[in-house]
């Protein structure tokens, strides 16, 4: 056996043939192995969200329970990815031009103005860039930055969805006392993609003049700044959801005659309001083959989340026209106790792979049946019901959780939007926890632990005894729905979403 080697490599002396080994093995060996190692390196440094690890240490150190909207702002931009980013020196200037442009959008105290500007350009370099250039973005500015700084500023931009879905994760990592996320912050951060995306200051959001949500939503329209909100205000059309209430004819006619657009502009205005989503949560709570809900129980939350456009369709791109990349809206549902800011459940929402959410729910629907013991026919008719749900715009989100204290628990379930601003759904609803009165216990099991084998005579004993404690507390429930009809209780709701819903910052 022998191995063919070329010619001339047989036909040198024994020192160019080494260098010409040393070459071979450096090129086809060496080099690989390096860019190998190079390329683990670097990866190690990435989540599969493709978001680095020192960034996501950095939200979760700085994420608190009281982080009020206008704060994300200040957690957003200390990803590591932003500090990364370089400063020149040819950017003082620009930077500087850039400040007095946005000065009104940085929350610096007006009676220490010379102060707060101090400590504002004291920050770190990176900080100080990225908020300017995240200002500019939001307060549509970025036509007068340099092609330096626009280049950084696409970088920018193009980062910005995935950190800021890592930033949502954060807030709703269970951290409370009690196991659960939190509330505040987590809408404080979908609010913060929304301006984004749709390049709208934080500052009109601000509640004012009859409207809560502030004149946010009416600046993602096409042709419409603040003064045109102020026309149509002296029409009386002060909340978004007014105007999206209005027939075709008579917005034409207040957009033309009152707020000085032309034909074409109100027609522009026509089209996106026919792409903005409105989202209806049905939700429904309770303990898998039981009639209530007990301390301790594990609890089943259902929800169907329905999206509907006036032009029909189902899947759609935001209309998001300063926001230079590919995007697509999802939503994220929160079951929320909002008196002590705790996040229950949560789940992001995309209505954009039909295929994959048939698939989803007809699994769960599946799976569920089976547990409770129904027969094959059953199964294939609630299998079939999911199925055509589906296909007409709702999508089925599934979780448990573990059943609170007894008592009545008043909870909300918000379905925010992460690209439009003005279409969350906010849904308020009553679970009723009763005391323990079932045998045994419905808790999650632990993985380890002893099992009692003795005794088993006198948990029976038990269990009799206990019976009619569950006879009496269920018929005292039944009493009191029959004095109390109309209520939602034991998590039975459904609403359908409105723009004058309150913000986070309210909550």
């Amino acid at each position: 056996m022998g191995i063919a080697l070329p010619k001339f490599l047989l036909n040198m002396d024994g020192a160019s043939g080494g260098i010409m080994l040393l070459g071979i093995v450096g090129l086809c060996i060496l080099f690989p192995l390096m860019i190998a190692v190079i390329y683990l390196s670097r990866s190690s440094k990435y989540t599969g969200n493709y978001v680095m690890h020192q960034t996501l240490s950095t939200y979760y150190y700085f994420m608190k329970p009281s982080l009020a909207p206008s704060k994300v702002m200040d957690v957003f931009i200390k990803a590591a990815e932003y500090m990364e980013m370089p400063v020149r020196r040819s950017d003082d200037e620009p930077l500087q031009k850039l400040f007095v442009a946005v000065r009104s959008e940085l929350n610096l105290d007006l009676k220490n103005i010379r102060t707060e500007q101090a400590k504002f350009w004291k920050q770190h370099p990176s900080l100080v860039k990225m908020e300017l250039l995240i200002q500019a973005h939001l307060t549509r500015e970025s036509f007068a930055l340099t092609p330096a700084l626009v280049k950084d500023y696409r970088h920018m931009l193009e980062l910005a969805p995935r950190l800021l879905e890592e930033l949502v994760k954060i807030a709703l990592l269970p951290r409370s006392p009690n196991g659960f996320g939190w509330l505040r912050p987590a809408i404080g951060v979908v609010e913060l993609s929304q301006s984004i995306i749709q390049a709208v200051p934080l500052s009109a959001r601000k509640a004012g003049g009859g409207n809560s949500e502030g004149i946010a939503p009416f600046l993602q329209l096409p042709h419409f700044t603040e003064a045109t909100v102020k026309k149509i205000a002296r029409k009386k059309i002060r909340a978004f959801q007014e105007l999206c209430d209005m027939s075709e004819v008579e917005r034409a006619t207040l957009l033309t005659q009152v707020a000085g657009l032309s034909e074409e502009e109100a027609r522009d205005v026509e089209l996106v309001l026919e792409m903005i989503p409105t989202v209806e949560v049905d939700i429904k709570c309770e303990t898998e083959g039981e009639e209530g809900i007990q301390e301790g129980d594990v609890v089943t939350m259902y929800a169907w989340v329905s999206l509907q456009r006036r032009s029909g369709l189902t899947a759609a791109l935001p209309h998001a026209p300063f926001y230079p990349f590919h995007r697509e809206e999802n939503f994220w549902l929160l079951l929320a106790d909002t008196a002590s800011n705790e996040v229950w459940l949560s789940q992001k929402i995309s209505f954009m792979d039909e295929a994959t959410a048939i698939t989803a729910a007809s699994k769960a629907i599946q799976d569920t049946q089976e547990a409770l013991g129904a027969s094959p026919k059953e199964i294939g008719i609630a299998v079939r019901e999911a199925v055509d749900r589906v296909k007409k715009g709702s999508r089925l989100v599934m979780g448990k959780f573990q059943a609170p204290s007894e008592g009545n628990h008043n909870l909300t379930s918000f379905c925010l939007c992460d690209a439009w601003i003005g279409c969350d759904s906010k849904t308020s609803f009553k679970l009723k926890v009763l005391k323990r009165s079932r045998a045994g216990t419905r808790t999650y099991v632990p993985e380890e632990g002893p099992v009692a084998e003795d005794g088993i005579e006198e948990e029976e004993e038990e269990e009799e005894e206990e019976y009619d404690d569950y006879e009496s507390e269920y018929s005292e429930d039944e009493e009191e729905e029959k004095k109390g009809k109309g209520k939602v209780a034991n998590g039975a709701a459904h609403q359908r979403a409105s723009s004058d819903i309150d913000s986070g910052s309210d909550d």
